[in-house]
């Protein structure tokens, strides 16, 4: 099964590999396949300052927990992403977060995927505009657990 990941759900596995996000990039493997966009690893080092403080890691130690979480992840540039699922995706995102039209954009290209985002705004948002191929971290959860 394939499932993008958008940047807060990568945050939060960085900040604590050993939570219900952090297990399930870690140990799903069999499971899934996760995807996200090149710009998912600017975002994050812009926000390098901010996970520092808020994880307690030293640098060395963020930077060993970004590399162990980006090794599960299959990066696909933005410029890979043909403009059609562009314009598809700005209606879908433009009055929750445009921020996020990328990673809507990816789940669109790779058909057969799914959005797995912990932003409750971004996921009830696109629902609403029926945009079905989204999930929580819970429903994740339940997909990997029927799988077993």
């Amino acid at each position: 099964m394939k499932i993008v990941v958008d940047t807060n759900i990568v945050f939060s596995a960085i900040l604590n590999s050993n939570n219900t996000i952090g297990d399930l990039i870690l140990n799903s493997d069999a499971n899934f396949k996760f995807y996200s966009v090149s710009y998912l690893r600017i975002e994050l080092e812009r926000h390098k300052s901010k996970l520092l403080a808020i994880s307690n890691l030293q640098e060395s130690q963020l930077d060993e927990a970004k590399f162990i979480i980006y090794s599960k992840i299959n990066f696909i540039s933005e410029n890979q992403i043909p403009f059609d699922f562009w314009q598809l995706s700005a209606p879908i995102v433009r009055d929750i977060d445009m921020d996020d039209i990328a990673f809507v954009a990816l789940t669109q290209y790779l058909q057969d995927a799914w959005l797995w985002t912990g932003d409750k705004t971004l996921l009830n948002g696109i629902k609403a505009k029926g945009f079905p191929h989204c999930l929580s971290t819970q429903d994740l959860l339940d997909i990997r657990t029927k799988m077993e």
